[in-house]
């Protein structure tokens, strides 16, 4: 898929992927590629500074943890972030029902 498919897209898909707990950098990434069945494959120059923006917004907190003999910053929602990703899926299923209804004029779907 091409990179610029996320563009636009990415805060939503940190969002959701740190929904069900903390999560240190390289794990966001892997939770994105599978979640995605691969498709997503995110660079770690991509996922930082954006962590670090969520972070400044307020919608993250980060803290340094150790896993096993090594020290990882994890990354966590916010009460704001968990309001942020609801409206980024608001925002998601507005978009997609749009673009749907002009490639498949006349579907359901």
């Amino acid at each position: 898929m091409k990179a610029d498919a996320v563009r636009g897209h990415l805060d939503g898909l940190l969002l959701a992927v740190l929904e069900a707990g903390p999560l240190h950098g390289y794990a966001i990434i892997t939770a994105v590629m599978n979640r995605s069945g691969g498709a997503l494959e995110l660079r770690t120059g991509t996922i930082y500074p954006a962590l670090k923006r969520l972070e400044r917004l307020g919608l993250l907190t980060s803290s340094w943890e150790s896993i096993g003999e090594r020290r990882r910053r994890c990354y966590r929602l916010t009460d704001e972030g968990r309001r942020s990703l609801a409206g980024e899926r608001a925002e998601w299923r507005q978009f997609t029902a749009a673009i749907g209804a002009v490639l498949n004029p006349g579907s359901n779907a």
